[in-house]
């Protein structure tokens, strides 16, 4: 029996276990959603923004570790989804995103509703496609999720015309994927991997640096057991927070423009530096030529185009991380050369230097009377949801007082938009988060800026019956360039001070949720347990110290070293 493309595509959906898809319907797609309507497999979450449906596909992919998808109508709709295209490229998010088109009569004719999608997101998804013909429909769909999920992951676009959708076509029988000039590299090399375990069994002062790439290749065990059997210290990036135990005492935490002084001191005086899935991007490195100067540098990526793109490369592994880290691990345990109690003895002194960088300027804060500190309400997260929570954020202050002091244990537990740095990312990715793990608690860290970009998903929580929480850190400002303004332009604060804001208690109320604030340190202790407590979806609206500051910050241009610390 023949189906027309919308159905096939329901089916092609099914067969590559799609439970939920997120979007916003149109014209274009109207065949689509109509099909979507008779069918009890595939569960269609209605976003009220076609922004938000692909920040909260891209958020289910990564928590349920699976390809995220959204459905967006043409135009409007498909140029709506650009943000969380590039969002997710930056931050390779294995996402396919279905857009509608005009029929293919009409492109190229200014038709109502064309816009050339394929063209315009051609530089920020790994490849996308227009189907021209309704019998290359279902073999573009599994090329796109091949594409999407292997290699270095990323967002893959299909252009959908609409008559393409009406035409009948006889479904295809799966076959394997083949595409003769995609063949990602997994294996490492064997001679890599010696000249690695190698400098790793001479050096006195290693640092692992993790990034994304754990997590996106599952490899958090095995970077653990390579660490744990080096002693060596780890520090991971705003991406890789997660893929090692942020409690361990081998964790630095974060390095880079706002990570731990002790990180960045660290990685500045190692002699070799491990880079696990990592790309070596400005926020990371400062100044280039002042970054790791004295270290050895041993990259693993999957991506060869990441090796030596931003900084110099010692020992190149192109591979999977979890691949080549099983092999390097595979190494240690046989090579007769290695012991472990003389490595952990070789590293005392090392150690024992971290540590005082670390006595020197631990990471913390100055506690006001009265006053509540966005340290201390994300330090409370932590401690009420033992650590436990997935945790998203939106783009400013909060973010990075987030990575600072929510000390993640576990991979996928953490979402947020690194590369591209997204304010309204959080919200719509706690939805995807929940949906993907309904039994977690599920937070949305926000300021009071970032959560008016995408505040009408306020609806479909409500809709979806879904009890994301909300910590809404509300200091009036957009507090990360007010701080850029302060330090380096003057205290001239154009443009940042948010002299008209929403009562955002009522704003809750109004779409049917709770709303819960705390004024002083006293009360937010009790507004946290008030909102787990609660059933439904809650903004816990925490008023902060209006000038906080994010500290340590290295300065644009400068070398890690240089950073301030007030």
């Amino acid at each position: 029996m023949k189906l027309t493309g919308a159905q096939a595509f329901i089916k092609c959906l099914e067969e590559h276990g799609v439970e939920v898809i997120f979007g916003y319907p149109g014209g274009a797609l109207i065949d689509v959603y109509d099909e979507l309507m008779k069918n009890d497999k595939v569960h269609h979450v209605l976003t009220r923004h076609e922004q938000a449906a692909v920040h909260a596909a891209d958020a289910y992919g990564r928590v349920k570790g699976e390809v995220g998808v959204a459905l967006v109508t043409s135009g409007p709709g498909a140029t709506n989804a650009v943000t969380g295209i590039a969002s997710a490229y930056m931050d390779s998010i294995p996402l396919v995103v279905f857009t509608g088109q005009v029929p293919t009569k009409l492109i190229g004719n200014d038709a109502f509703q064309e816009v050339d999608i394929v063209g315009i997101t051609r530089p920020i998804t790994k490849h996308n496609y227009l189907v021209k013909d309704a019998e290359e429909l279902i073999p573009i769909i599994r090329e796109a999720f091949h594409l999407a999920k292997t290699g270095r992951p990323g967002p893959v676009l299909v252009d959908l015309p609409k008559d393409v959708l009406a035409t009948r076509i006889t479904y295809p029988e799966v076959k394997p994927i083949s595409m003769r000039t995609y063949k990602p590299t997994y294996e490492p090399h064997p001679g890599q991997i010696e000249k690695a375990c190698q400098a790793m069994l001479k050096a006195k002062k290693p640092v692992i640096y993790a990034g994304g790439g754990v997590i996106l290749s599952n490899s958090n065990e095995e970077l653990t057991e390579l660490a744990r059997r080096l002693d060596c210290p780890v520090t991971m990036t705003l991406m890789g927070l997660g893929g090692f135990p942020g409690t361990d005492p081998l964790s630095m935490g974060m390095l880079g423009m706002h990570g731990t002084y002790y990180a960045n001191m660290a990685v500045a005086n190692c002699d070799l530096l491990i880079a696990v899935g990592a790309r070596f991007d400005d926020r990371v490195t400062g100044r280039v030529d002042a970054f790791a100067p004295h270290a050895e540098i041993i990259h693993i990526d999957v991506d060869p185009s990441s090796i030596s793109k931003n900084v110099r490369v010692d020992i190149p592994i192109v591979a999977d991380c979890k691949h080549a880290l099983v092999a390097i691990n595979a190494w240690f345990a046989r090579s007769k050369d290695f012991n472990a109690t003389e490595c952990a003895e070789k590293h005392r002194p090392w150690h024992e230097q971290i540590r005082e960088w670390k006595n020197k300027h631990p990471l913390g804060y100055v506690e006001e009377t009265g006053i509540i500190k966005p340290q201390f309400v994300i330090q409370k997260l932590h401690e009420l949801t033992g650590g436990d929570a997935i945790i998203t954020t939106e783009v400013g202050q909060h973010q990075m007082w987030t990575a600072q002091f929510y000390h993640f244990n576990k991979p996928r537990q953490w979402a947020t938009s690194g590369g591209l740095g997204v304010m309204g990312y959080g919200f719509p990715a706690a939805i995807g988060a929940q949906m993907a793990a309904p039994d977690k608690v599920v937070i949305d860290i926000a300021g009071d800026g970032s959560i008016q970009m995408n505040i009408q998903e306020l609806a479909t929580c409500r809709q979806e019956k879904l009890p994301v929480k909300v910590a809404i850190l509300n200091n009036g400002y957009l507090g990360m360039v007010r701080q850029w303004q302060e330090l380096f332009y003057n205290k001239q604060y154009s443009s940042t001070v948010m002299e008209v804001a929403p009562d955002f208690v009522k704003v809750a109320e109004a779409y049917g949720a709770v709303g819960l604030r705390a004024t002083k340190p006293s009360e937010v202790e009790p507004v946290i347990r008030e909102a787990l407590k609660i059933n439904n979806t809650v903004f816990m609206d925490f008023v902060i110290a209006r000038e906080e500051g994010v500290y340590p910050m290295v300065p644009a241009g400068k070398a890690t070293t240089e950073m301030l610390l007030v």
